[in-house]
């Protein structure tokens, strides 16, 4: 075994779960309106779980960036920066980029192979952009760039990605290669982590919830912990409109356990700047 399941369950747990509810309390503040309003056909219970659901979809692909930086650091492969800037300014991230035995290689990463004909053509423009920079940054000789999706089960339109990057690699005299789930691992020649992502998965799987919770009163400390240095300007707004305050604060926090946390320690805080002092008055009058 590469990676302990203990581990490898403690990075998705991480980058899935933790400060979604810090992201959600941002979202509420910034955009009341997709959870409110009589023209939509959801409560803002299910906007909310919706809103959730999500977001952890998005962190999985976060997630596994970080998953398989693990597994090459085990394999022996040199970590190299994944963000440079190119002349024109542009800022650019690579998903993986290592080096070993001579060879250089970057990987564009994403959980599945689903996109439309429009951001199709936009990934592989943003694969071109990151390829021209790495040649730029480290040379054409030795350098290899794989285009991956995690999930094998999707290949909408792998014909149209194989095309590109044939004709790409001629252009630019790089090898590139379009991989689907354990194709990546046989290129780097140890399939065998492959067949252990997918027993860690199934293991992880039966550990999560069907669903995310939306009450975060049920552990009201952690909640407290999440979120209480937040931007003071977040609470501002969610505790001076009703029905924010009325529809969503009190969704997510139904018995005001956090609530009353959040209290004592902007009550704590009011003599070192007066906005909490605002916060803590403003809360007082919605607890009451």
């Amino acid at each position: 075994m590469i990676m302990k399941f203990e581990q490898f369950k403690g990075i998705l747990n991480k980058q899935i779960f933790e400060e979604s509810k810090s992201v959600l309390i941002g979202k509420i503040s910034k955009y009341p309106g997709r959870y409110l309003g009589l023209f939509r056909p959801t409560k803002p219970k299910a906007k909310i779980l919706q809103n959730l659901l999500q977001s952890h979809e998005i962190r999985f692909g976060d997630a596994f960036e970080i998953l398989i930086e693990e597994y090459l650091k085990k394999l022996g492969y040199e970590i190299l920066d994944k963000k440079f800037t190119t002349n024109n300014g542009d800022k650019l991230n690579v998903d993986q980029c290592f080096r070993k035995n001579g060879k250089t290689y970057f990987i564009e990463q994403k959980v599945r192979d689903d996109h439309d004909s429009t951001k199709k053509r936009g990934q592989i423009q943003n694969f071109e952009k990151k390829l021209n920079e790495m040649i730029n940054k480290y040379g054409e000789k030795n350098l290899i760039g794989v285009f991956y999706f995690i999930d094998p089960e999707l290949k909408k339109n792998k014909n149209y990605y194989e095309a590109e990057l044939k004709k790409m690699s001629k252009d630019y005299g790089v090898t590139l290669y379009l991989d689907y789930g354990k194709e990546l691992f046989e290129l780097l020649e140890k399939p065998e982590i492959w067949d252990e992502i997918l027993k860690h998965l199934k293991e992880w799987k039966k550990e999560i919830p069907d669903l995310p919770e939306t009450n975060f009163d049920l552990d009201a400390e952690s909640s407290f912990e999440e979120i209480k240095d937040l931007n003071p300007a977040l609470f501002r707004t969610i505790f001076e409109n009703d029905e924010i305050f009325n529809e969503i604060v009190l969704t997510i926090f139904p018995e005001k356990k956090t609530l009353k946390l959040l209290l004592e320690y902007f009550e704590s805080k009011s003599e070192e700047k007066t906005i909490y002092k605002t916060l803590s008055e403003l809360l007082k009058k919605r607890l009451k």
